[in-house]
């Protein structure tokens, strides 16, 4: 999935005091209300969160982590912006890899890899329905690492956490269409071919299904809105 750290690991600030602002600058970049490229100031953060510069800190930095947010020496954090050629160097990478990927996972899933998948996809459902984009993109992408663990390659698998990373950031920051995150008959007709142990359906199902992800992205160049930050995450 669009790797989100435990706790523990992403600072040792008690989670509560950099949760809050984590998710609402997570949420803001999702729903497009914060755009690629905008400049996080940690003062400006610390005075609408009432918290401390160095709470603000560790949220940006787990922002970063999770490639939403990009820190520059000397400069700051601003919302990641990868490039248009990026966006299609990552799915054309994905494309590569995940068919093979999704067609060795036919060949060795057990039926208890095939109960974590749908209940996994049911969870991701909720959050479609609920309306909690930023949930239901990285839950979908957590379905492709799941694939990759099921097949039982380790080099694939690490190839594929690191694309979808990529990728989950890219769709954040670019979906058109809210099916964008990964359309609900997708991920079940997927399901179904590693479940019948089909490897030649599987892969020709996840080859079309990256390419439908690409094609709900708007990768076109935009001028953006000058609202004030505090306006944009009260939105």
């Amino acid at each position: 999935m669009l790797t989100v750290l435990r706790e523990e690991d992403r600072d040792d600030k008690p989670a509560a005091r950099w949760s809050p602002i984590y998710y609402g600058l997570r949420d803001a970049i999702v729903s497009h209300r914060l755009a690629p490229g905008t400049k996080l100031p940690e003062d400006e953060l610390a005075s609408i969160y009432s918290v401390s510069r160095t709470v603000v800190r560790a949220a940006l930095q787990a922002l970063a982590h999770d490639r939403l947010a990009r820190l520059e020496p000397n400069r700051g954090a601003f919302v990641a912006q990868p490039s248009k050629i990026e966006a299609r160097e990552v799915f054309e990478a994905r494309a590569l890899i995940e068919p093979k990927v999704a067609a060795l996972a036919a060949r060795v899933a057990v039926p208890s890899d095939i109960v974590q998948l749908r209940q996994h996809l049911e969870k991701e459902h909720e959050a479609l329905h609920d309306g909690r984009d930023s949930d239901a993109i990285m839950l979908s992408a957590r379905f492709h690492v799941g694939i990759a663990e099921i097949a039982a390659h380790s080099v694939f698998t690490n190839f594929v956490r690191d694309l979808v990373s990529h990728s989950s950031l890219i769709i954040a920051l670019y979906w058109k269409r809210r099916d964008a995150t990964c359309e609900k008959h997708a991920h079940h007709a997927l399901v179904d071919a590693i479940e019948a142990g089909d490897s030649a359906d599987a892969a020709a199902l996840m080859n079309s299904h990256l390419v439908d992800l690409l094609s709900g992205l708007d990768l076109t160049d935009k001028v953006e809105k000058s609202d004030s930050l505090a306006d944009l995450l009260r939105a």
